[in-house]
Protein backbone atom coordinates (compact mmCIF):
# COMPACT_ATOMS: atom_id res chain seq x y z
CA UNK A 1 0.00 0.00 0.00
CA UNK A 2 1.53 3.55 -0.74
CA UNK A 3 2.16 5.92 1.51
CA UNK A 4 -2.02 7.05 1.71
CA UNK A 5 -3.49 11.19 2.05
CA UNK A 6 -3.86 11.74 5.63
CA UNK A 7 -7.09 13.29 5.74
CA UNK A 8 -8.34 14.95 9.37
CA UNK A 9 -9.71 11.91 10.22
CA UNK A 10 -6.27 10.10 10.19
CA UNK A 11 -5.01 12.57 11.78
CA UNK A 12 -7.70 12.11 14.73
CA UNK A 13 -6.58 8.76 15.10
CA UNK A 14 -2.86 9.24 15.89
CA UNK A 15 -3.59 11.92 17.83
CA UNK A 16 -6.08 9.77 20.03
CA UNK A 17 -3.53 6.75 19.98
CA UNK A 18 -1.17 8.74 21.79
CA UNK A 19 -3.74 10.26 23.92
CA UNK A 20 -4.49 6.45 25.14
CA UNK A 21 -0.50 5.58 25.35
CA UNK A 22 -0.41 8.17 27.99
CA UNK A 23 -3.39 7.50 29.78
CA UNK A 24 -1.89 3.72 30.12
CA UNK A 25 0.87 4.99 31.29
CA UNK A 26 -0.59 7.41 34.06
CA UNK A 27 -3.60 4.91 35.10
CA UNK A 28 -2.37 1.69 34.26
CA UNK A 29 -5.21 -0.87 32.97
CA UNK A 30 -5.30 -4.00 34.82
CA UNK A 31 -5.23 -6.62 31.73
CA UNK A 32 -6.51 -10.29 32.57
CA UNK A 33 -5.02 -12.32 29.65
CA UNK A 34 -5.77 -15.87 29.78
CA UNK A 35 -3.55 -16.60 26.99
CA UNK A 36 -1.47 -19.59 25.77
CA UNK A 37 1.87 -21.02 27.55
CA UNK A 38 4.00 -19.89 24.21
CA UNK A 39 3.48 -16.69 24.95
CA UNK A 40 2.98 -15.62 28.38
CA UNK A 41 6.05 -13.50 29.41
CA UNK A 42 6.20 -12.03 26.22
CA UNK A 43 2.64 -11.51 26.81
CA UNK A 44 3.32 -9.84 30.17
CA UNK A 45 6.16 -8.01 29.29
CA UNK A 46 4.95 -5.97 26.82
CA UNK A 47 2.12 -4.85 28.55
CA UNK A 48 4.84 -4.02 31.20
CA UNK A 49 6.48 -1.75 28.59
CA UNK A 50 3.54 0.08 27.85
CA UNK A 51 2.72 0.93 31.33
CA UNK A 52 -0.29 -1.75 31.81
CA UNK A 53 -0.45 -4.15 34.52
CA UNK A 54 -0.79 -7.64 33.20
CA UNK A 55 -2.16 -10.42 34.91
CA UNK A 56 -2.00 -14.35 34.20
CA UNK A 57 -5.28 -16.01 35.83
CA UNK A 58 -6.07 -19.22 34.14
CA UNK A 59 -7.17 -20.47 37.13
CA UNK A 60 -10.76 -22.16 37.31
CA UNK A 61 -12.84 -20.76 40.43
CA UNK A 62 -10.68 -17.36 40.21
CA UNK A 63 -10.95 -15.71 36.34
CA UNK A 64 -14.50 -15.02 36.32
CA UNK A 65 -13.54 -12.50 39.82
CA UNK A 66 -10.91 -11.47 38.04
CA UNK A 67 -11.94 -10.36 34.97
CA UNK A 68 -14.56 -8.35 36.83
CA UNK A 69 -11.74 -6.38 38.21
CA UNK A 70 -9.83 -5.87 35.50
CA UNK A 71 -10.34 -2.93 33.05
CA UNK A 72 -9.80 -5.23 29.97
CA UNK A 73 -9.57 -8.83 29.76
CA UNK A 74 -8.04 -10.90 26.97
CA UNK A 75 -9.10 -14.66 26.25
CA UNK A 76 -6.34 -16.19 23.51
CA UNK A 77 -6.85 -19.43 22.26
CA UNK A 78 -3.54 -20.82 21.25
CA UNK A 79 -3.12 -23.84 23.99
CA UNK A 80 -6.43 -24.34 25.24
CA UNK A 81 -6.24 -26.99 27.70
CA UNK A 82 -9.37 -27.90 29.84
CA UNK A 83 -8.39 -26.11 32.65
CA UNK A 84 -7.70 -22.81 30.46
CA UNK A 85 -11.42 -23.25 28.03
CA UNK A 86 -12.89 -23.16 31.85
CA UNK A 87 -11.38 -20.31 33.20
CA UNK A 88 -11.66 -18.60 29.40
CA UNK A 89 -15.77 -19.07 30.18
CA UNK A 90 -15.18 -17.80 33.53
CA UNK A 91 -13.94 -14.85 32.51
CA UNK A 92 -15.62 -14.08 29.89
CA UNK A 93 -19.12 -14.14 32.23
CA UNK A 94 -16.96 -12.07 34.86
CA UNK A 95 -16.25 -9.39 31.86
CA UNK A 96 -19.77 -9.73 30.57
CA UNK A 97 -21.45 -9.04 34.51
CA UNK A 98 -19.37 -6.20 34.99
CA UNK A 99 -18.97 -4.33 31.66
CA UNK A 100 -15.58 -5.31 31.05
CA UNK A 101 -14.66 -5.04 27.48
CA UNK A 102 -13.10 -8.01 26.45
CA UNK A 103 -10.66 -8.99 23.46
CA UNK A 104 -11.16 -12.87 22.05
CA UNK A 105 -7.95 -14.10 19.60
CA UNK A 106 -8.75 -17.40 17.55
CA UNK A 107 -5.83 -18.30 17.18
CA UNK A 108 -4.96 -21.54 14.63
CA UNK A 109 -8.76 -22.27 14.71
CA UNK A 110 -10.42 -24.06 11.42
CA UNK A 111 -8.83 -27.60 11.11
CA UNK A 112 -8.49 -27.89 15.09
CA UNK A 113 -11.66 -28.95 16.33
CA UNK A 114 -11.25 -27.89 20.09
CA UNK A 115 -10.20 -24.74 19.82
CA UNK A 116 -12.73 -24.11 16.51
CA UNK A 117 -15.54 -24.73 18.85
CA UNK A 118 -14.56 -22.77 21.61
CA UNK A 119 -13.87 -19.73 19.51
CA UNK A 120 -17.52 -19.99 17.93
CA UNK A 121 -18.89 -20.23 21.56
CA UNK A 122 -16.91 -17.44 23.06
CA UNK A 123 -17.68 -15.07 19.57
CA UNK A 124 -21.44 -15.79 20.03
CA UNK A 125 -20.83 -13.69 23.52
CA UNK A 126 -20.30 -10.82 21.97
CA UNK A 127 -16.33 -9.91 22.48
CA UNK A 128 -15.24 -5.87 22.03
CA UNK A 129 -12.96 -6.88 19.52
CA UNK A 130 -11.54 -9.89 17.66
CA UNK A 131 -8.64 -10.16 16.43
CA UNK A 132 -6.84 -12.59 14.15
CA UNK A 133 -4.59 -12.89 11.10
CA UNK A 134 -6.48 -13.61 7.98
CA UNK A 135 -6.83 -17.15 7.68
CA UNK A 136 -8.05 -17.14 11.81
CA UNK A 137 -11.07 -14.58 10.55
CA UNK A 138 -12.50 -16.49 7.33
CA UNK A 139 -12.64 -19.90 9.70
CA UNK A 140 -14.35 -17.97 12.20
CA UNK A 141 -16.74 -15.98 9.66
CA UNK A 142 -16.88 -19.76 7.76
CA UNK A 143 -15.29 -19.14 4.87
CA UNK A 144 -12.41 -21.49 5.06
CA UNK A 145 -10.85 -24.50 6.97
CA UNK A 146 -8.16 -22.21 8.30
CA UNK A 147 -4.99 -21.30 7.94
CA UNK A 148 -1.33 -23.17 8.30
CA UNK A 149 -1.22 -23.87 12.33
CA UNK A 150 -0.74 -20.44 13.31
CA UNK A 151 0.60 -19.42 9.99
CA UNK A 152 -2.23 -17.40 7.92
CA UNK A 153 -2.41 -18.32 4.01
CA UNK A 154 -4.68 -15.62 3.53
CA UNK A 155 -3.88 -12.12 2.73
CA UNK A 156 -5.37 -9.43 4.25
CA UNK A 157 -7.95 -7.85 1.95
CA UNK A 158 -8.68 -11.67 1.55
CA UNK A 159 -10.52 -11.49 4.93
CA UNK A 160 -12.17 -7.84 4.89
CA UNK A 161 -15.97 -8.94 3.56
CA UNK A 162 -15.69 -11.70 6.16
CA UNK A 163 -14.53 -8.99 8.68
CA UNK A 164 -17.43 -6.86 8.04
CA UNK A 165 -19.62 -9.61 8.37
CA UNK A 166 -18.74 -10.66 12.05
CA UNK A 167 -18.16 -7.39 13.08
CA UNK A 168 -22.17 -7.47 12.17
CA UNK A 169 -23.10 -10.52 13.65
CA UNK A 170 -21.27 -10.19 16.88
CA UNK A 171 -21.25 -6.53 17.91
CA UNK A 172 -17.53 -6.52 18.07
CA UNK A 173 -14.66 -4.59 16.07
CA UNK A 174 -12.56 -7.51 14.43
CA UNK A 175 -9.14 -6.67 13.89
CA UNK A 176 -7.46 -8.54 10.81
CA UNK A 177 -2.81 -8.77 11.58
CA UNK A 178 -0.89 -8.52 8.12
CA UNK A 179 1.18 -6.78 6.64
CA UNK A 180 -1.47 -4.00 6.03
CA UNK A 181 -3.57 -4.97 9.29
CA UNK A 182 -7.42 -4.21 8.73
CA UNK A 183 -10.05 -2.97 11.25
CA UNK A 184 -13.50 -2.87 10.98
CA UNK A 185 -16.75 -1.83 13.19
CA UNK A 186 -18.86 -3.48 10.21
CA UNK A 187 -19.30 -0.30 8.65
CA UNK A 188 -15.92 1.55 8.64
CA UNK A 189 -12.65 -0.01 7.76
CA UNK A 190 -9.17 1.59 9.10
CA UNK A 191 -6.50 -0.12 7.50
CA UNK A 192 -2.48 0.71 9.26
CA UNK A 193 0.42 0.26 7.29
CA UNK A 194 2.91 0.86 9.81
CA UNK A 195 4.49 -2.70 11.59
CA UNK A 196 7.53 -4.89 10.47
CA UNK A 197 8.18 -8.30 9.25
CA UNK A 198 10.00 -9.02 12.15
CA UNK A 199 7.12 -9.19 14.39
CA UNK A 200 6.39 -12.77 12.30
CA UNK A 201 9.78 -13.87 13.48
CA UNK A 202 9.15 -13.28 17.34
CA UNK A 203 6.66 -15.93 19.29
CA UNK A 204 3.95 -13.88 20.59
CA UNK A 205 3.98 -10.72 17.81
CA UNK A 206 0.36 -11.00 17.59
CA UNK A 207 -0.26 -12.30 20.77
CA UNK A 208 0.70 -9.59 22.33
CA UNK A 209 -1.01 -7.34 20.05
CA UNK A 210 -4.61 -8.51 21.43
CA UNK A 211 -3.45 -7.81 25.13
CA UNK A 212 -2.16 -4.11 23.95
CA UNK A 213 -6.08 -4.05 22.64
CA UNK A 214 -7.32 -5.30 25.96
CA UNK A 215 -5.15 -2.71 27.76
CA UNK A 216 -6.47 0.56 25.14
CA UNK A 217 -9.93 -0.44 25.40
CA UNK A 218 -9.31 -0.53 29.27
CA UNK A 219 -7.59 2.76 28.78
CA UNK A 220 -10.81 4.13 27.00
CA UNK A 221 -13.25 3.67 29.56
CA UNK A 222 -15.17 6.01 31.00
CA UNK A 223 -13.75 8.57 27.75
CA UNK A 224 -15.69 9.34 24.70
CA UNK A 225 -13.51 7.42 22.64
CA UNK A 226 -15.55 4.29 20.35
CA UNK A 227 -13.95 0.64 20.44
CA UNK A 228 -12.69 0.82 16.50
CA UNK A 229 -10.66 3.88 17.64
CA UNK A 230 -9.06 2.13 20.80
CA UNK A 231 -8.68 -0.88 19.18
CA UNK A 232 -7.09 0.95 16.21
CA UNK A 233 -5.05 3.17 18.95
CA UNK A 234 -3.51 -0.25 19.99
CA UNK A 235 -2.22 -0.98 16.46
CA UNK A 236 -1.12 1.84 15.50
CA UNK A 237 0.96 2.73 18.65
CA UNK A 238 2.75 -1.19 18.46
CA UNK A 239 3.12 -1.40 14.81
CA UNK A 240 4.76 2.17 15.11
CA UNK A 241 7.15 0.73 18.56
CA UNK A 242 7.50 -2.41 16.01
CA UNK A 243 9.28 0.10 13.26
CA UNK A 244 11.15 1.78 15.59
CA UNK A 245 12.76 -1.42 17.15
CA UNK A 246 13.35 -2.65 13.70
CA UNK A 247 15.84 0.45 12.55
CA UNK A 248 18.37 -0.32 15.97
CA UNK A 249 17.76 -4.53 15.66
CA UNK A 250 20.15 -7.18 14.06
CA UNK A 251 17.60 -10.34 13.73
CA UNK A 252 14.90 -11.32 15.82
CA UNK A 253 16.30 -11.73 18.96
CA UNK A 254 17.50 -7.93 19.37
CA UNK A 255 14.31 -7.04 17.62
CA UNK A 256 11.98 -8.95 20.66
CA UNK A 257 14.23 -6.60 23.18
CA UNK A 258 14.56 -3.74 21.64
CA UNK A 259 10.15 -3.85 20.60
CA UNK A 260 9.90 -4.06 24.67
CA UNK A 261 12.19 -0.63 25.00
CA UNK A 262 9.95 0.94 22.03
CA UNK A 263 6.67 0.49 23.57
CA UNK A 264 7.96 1.98 26.77
CA UNK A 265 9.85 4.83 24.92
CA UNK A 266 7.21 5.69 21.67
CA UNK A 267 6.09 9.18 22.18
CA UNK A 268 2.75 10.72 20.88
CA UNK A 269 4.68 12.73 18.90
CA UNK A 270 6.50 9.26 17.09
CA UNK A 271 2.74 8.50 16.37
CA UNK A 272 1.89 11.24 14.53
CA UNK A 273 4.98 11.64 12.83
CA UNK A 274 4.87 7.77 11.72
CA UNK A 275 1.13 6.97 11.24
CA UNK A 276 0.01 5.33 7.69
CA UNK A 277 -3.47 5.16 8.18
CA UNK A 278 -6.15 5.48 5.50
CA UNK A 279 -10.16 4.88 6.85
CA UNK A 280 -13.34 4.62 4.57
CA UNK A 281 -16.43 2.33 4.35
CA UNK A 282 -14.93 -0.50 2.45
Amino acid sequence: MSDPVRPQSVLDLAATAGRLREEVRASPPLTHCITNAVVTGFTANVLLALGAAPAMVDIVGEAEAFAGAASGVLINLGTPTPEQREAGREAVAGALAAGTPWVLDPVAIGTLPVRTALAHELAALRPTAIRGNASEILALAGRTAGGRGVDATDGTEAAADAARELAGRHGAVVAVSGPVDLLTDGSRVIRIANGHELLTRVTGGGCALGAVMAAFLGAARGTATDALTAVAAAALVYTVAAEQAAEVSRGPGSFAVALLDAMSAVTPADIAARARVEEGTR
